[in-house]
């Protein structure tokens, strides 16, 4: 019970705020949650596709990370969101599915996520919208904590948000209108 409430307490301290997305918790139960985020770019989807596999060292955030390391996703079937500084290496998620510019898949349980047994599918879909590009990122998480998962799906909300939020920036940042 207490490592469950360390590990919340790690979320929320570095949860970031997404004013810019669109954030939901679609559904929780005892055995697992969805969550939900997305945000409108004028980037066309090539544009976002090789922003979220090749720079994505420059946008997800380094406090989600054990060491502060260099972030890759290698976009192949069995490819590795992975991290690495020095000899240490960690693997956030195994890619499981590929179709540029639209849609990757990862699986596994991000950051604490792993050491709770806390499995899940991290959903990116790229998508038009209206003359715009719709970016949509959706986690769907499964697993067994003793104290369930009702307080655990906002956090994880949170986050995602935040890490979404980290793409959008880097995205009118790198691409002014």
């Amino acid at each position: 019970m207490k490592r469950t409430h360390f590990l919340l307490g790690f979320f929320v301290l570095h949860a970031g705020v997404a004013p810019d997305a669109l954030a939901e918790v679609t559904a929780v139960s005892a055995h697992g949650f969805v969550v939900k985020n997305s945000f409108v770019t004028r980037q066309p989807a090539d544009t976002v596709w090789l922003s979220l596999i090749n720079d994505v060292d420059s946008w997800w955030p380094k406090d989600h990370s054990w060491w502060e390391g260099t972030f890759s996703i290698n976009a192949t079937a069995g490819g590795c969101f992975c991290e690495r500084k020095n000899n240490k290496s960690a693997e956030h998620m195994r890619v499981s599915y590929v179709d540029p510019p639209v849609s990757l898949v990862m699986t596994g349980g991000l950051g604490p996520l792993q050491s709770m047994g806390v499995y899940g599918a991290l959903n990116w879909q790229i998508s038009p919208d209206n003359g715009l590009t719709r970016v949509t990122l959706t986690y769907q998480a499964q697993g067994y904590l003793p104290s369930g998962f009702k307080q655990l799906a906002p956090v994880v909300d949170e986050v995602q948000a935040g890490q979404l939020a980290r793409l959008h920036a880097w995205l009118r940042q790198t691409y002014p209108d």
